[in-house]
């Protein structure tokens, strides 16, 4: 929630340009049998992707580290002296709390009046056994308080899913009220989860201490079917404990290099969203991206928020990192319409990444399309499936593996443990695109530029007058002469020596060209140069123009018209085209 260790702004330091690159892995029984070996297995991968961490001049501090697994109910049962609701209709809600005594007692009474002012049962605290020897000297001094605070299921919620969408309003809350408060401390505080089905732990640790650090996970009696682990390596940015992952549902390898129009966007939809299953309670989530968040942090509150709306895990992901589809002549149509009209309700998130994801029922991941960050998965013949950033994190006998293969772009990889079934991509998608009538929402709401009847485009300027313009609008004499001409005559981009030596525009004396003033900020690390003709394949220039659908109105399709063109750049003649649109 805070940003913890993060430095204030100042100087050329902006604490917004923080981007990271990790170990990312998973165990899971297909089957959904539970288990101590699988979290036993979770934190031996994540010892053996110790090498994709970050590690400081302090020896023993590192970028991070965590582990998801299912809640375990015979072992909470066990340590609480409290009596507990049936499995599923009670909640954990892990915390990191500030170490004075009154500012933490200041922010359990607000967590408890939230939990009860919702309808919800408040049943008891525990305090996390922790081990802290093994921490470095510069950690120690920002290491939080480790609680967790247990919540029945109100007499109002219909259903586990009713019960989840309730605890994810009640933090939302709960956040917000703290991060605004004036507490000594307030940065300290941070929900790691609180589910019914979930738990993370998680910390500043470096990926052999977790298993040391929390007692509990070497408790014979913590059982689950999955365990998400993650290794981070902040490339550029200053670790603390909240943004260690996993998060609530995600772990994250890679950077999201279109985040700051994403959180921009997630913020313009606030008045013209609303969800018939989150009802009155969609106001009381807001802000949903919070300010000084990592990017993987902020895609992971988008996932919440449509997985609280009503879409499936895997409709929701696929939302987020959409395949390639524009540029894919050999797609299944019906997938195509899917992806076409889910653009206009949101933006991809692109990466290169690699997510991992779960909501404690199915466990899975996928890349985006360009498929730049490295995951691989094994599954054996008992039903094991293991993935991660690459293979020799677990030592299984060659001849129990049944199939060896990687995570390709745009590709999705989904264990089911309740259906006890690997789901395949093919499947997956097939179902989600035959759901709902996506062809037939385009036909009604699609009008696309190039279908518009021809007309006559206004004629050229004379030279005077497109010298005025030019000038106006912030062209110079060398942007025509070795920018624009070569591209008129070749079609290529004119070549020129490296490094450029023009202030930013925003600092220039001289007028610029407006498009200077807004440029994509893309991470300095370990991204290959990128453009729409040579990638078409993977590159879509797509874009749509008229009033955003609501985000989470999963019936309401076909309702908002739209204009699609296929590059941003119009003539005169489309100009035209678009005013005579109502004829």
């Amino acid at each position: 929630m805070g940003q913890g260790a993060l430095p204030a702004k100042q100087g050329l330091y902006d604490p917004r340009n923080e981007h990271d690159a990790c170990g990312v892995g998973f165990v899971a029984d297909i089957k959904g049998r539970k288990s101590h070996k699988i979290v036993e297995q979770g934190l031996e991968i994540l010892e053996r992707l110790v090498h994709r961490g970050a590690v400081g001049a302090d020896p023993r501090a590192g970028d991070g580290a965590g582990i998801l697994i299912q809640l375990p109910d015979a072992f909470f049962r066990a340590v609480v002296d409290f009596d507990l609701p049936a499995a599923g209709a009670y909640a954990v809600g892990h915390l990191f709390l500030p170490r004075d005594d009154a500012a933490r007692a200041e922010t359990q009474s607000v967590v408890e009046r939230f939990i009860t002012g919702e309808g919800q049962q408040l049943i008891g605290w525990r305090d996390v056994p922790v081990d802290n020897s093994g921490l470095g000297y510069s950690v120690k001094p920002t290491e939080p308080v480790n609680r967790q605070v247990f919540v029945g299921c109100g007499a109002g919620c219909s259903s586990q899913d009713a019960f989840e969408r309730k605890l994810f309003v009640i933090r939302k809350q709960i956040e917000k009220v703290i991060r605004e408060s004036r507490l000594d401390g307030r940065e300290s505080f941070y929900f790691t989860s609180i589910s019914s089905r979930t738990i993370t732990y998680k910390g500043m640790l470096l990926s052999d201490q977790v298993g040391t650090y929390y007692q509990d996970l070497n408790d014979e009696r913590m059982v689950s079917a999955l365990a998400l682990v993650h290794q981070r390596f902040s490339t550029n940015t200053f670790p603390t404990w909240d943004l260690a992952h996993p998060f609530r549902m995600i772990a994250h390898n890679g950077e999201i290099n279109t985040l700051r129009g994403n959180v921009n966007w997630m913020a313009a939809r606030k008045h013209a969203m609303a969800s018939e299953i989150l009802g009155d309670d969609l106001d009381k989530v807001w802000p949903l991206i919070p300010e000084g968040q990592s990017d993987s942090a902020c895609f992971d509150n988008a996932l919440e928020l449509l997985v609280q709306g009503g879409y499936s895990l895997a409709h929701a992901m696929m939302m987020l990192i959409p395949e390639a589809w524009s540029g894919n002549p050999l797609m299944d149509e019906r997938r195509r319409a899917f992806y076409e009209y889910h653009a206009a309700l949101m933006e991809p998130w692109d990466g290169p990444a690699a997510v991992a994801f779960t909501d404690g029922r199915q466990i899975g991941a996928t890349l985006d399309r360009n498929g730049l960050r490295p995951a691989r998965y094994l599954i054996t013949d008992e039903g094991l499936v293991l993935m991660a950033s690459e293979m020799g994190v677990l030592d299984i006998p060659q001849e129990k593996i049944v199939k060896k293969w990687r995570l390709q772009p745009g590709k999705m990889f989904l264990i089911d443990t309740e259906q006890g079934r690997i789901i395949d991509d093919v499947e997956l998608k097939e179902q989600l695109a035959s759901s709902k009538p996506y062809a037939e929402w385009l036909k009604q709401s699609q009008i696309r530029l190039e279908d518009l009847p021809e007309v006559v485009g206004a004629m050229s300027p004379d030279p005077a007058t497109l010298l005025d313009a030019q000038q106006a609008f912030g062209y110079t004499q060398e942007a025509v002469k070795f920018l624009l001409t070569p591209m008129v005559l070749t079609g290529q981009e004119a070549t020129g020596s490296m490094g450029a030596d023009n202030p930013p525009a925003v600092l220039s004396a001289r007028a610029k060209h407006l498009s200077n003033y807004f440029k994509q900020n893309f991470a300095q690390v370990t991204n290959p140069p990128i453009d729409p003709i040579r990638e078409e394949i993977v590159m879509s220039l797509i874009s749509l123009i008229g009033p955003r659908p609501n985000l989470l109105g999963l019936e309401s399709g076909g309702a908002n018209m739209r204009l699609e063109v296929h590059q941003p750049v119009l003539t005169n003649a489309d100009l035209e085209r678009i005013r005579n649109i109502e004829d």
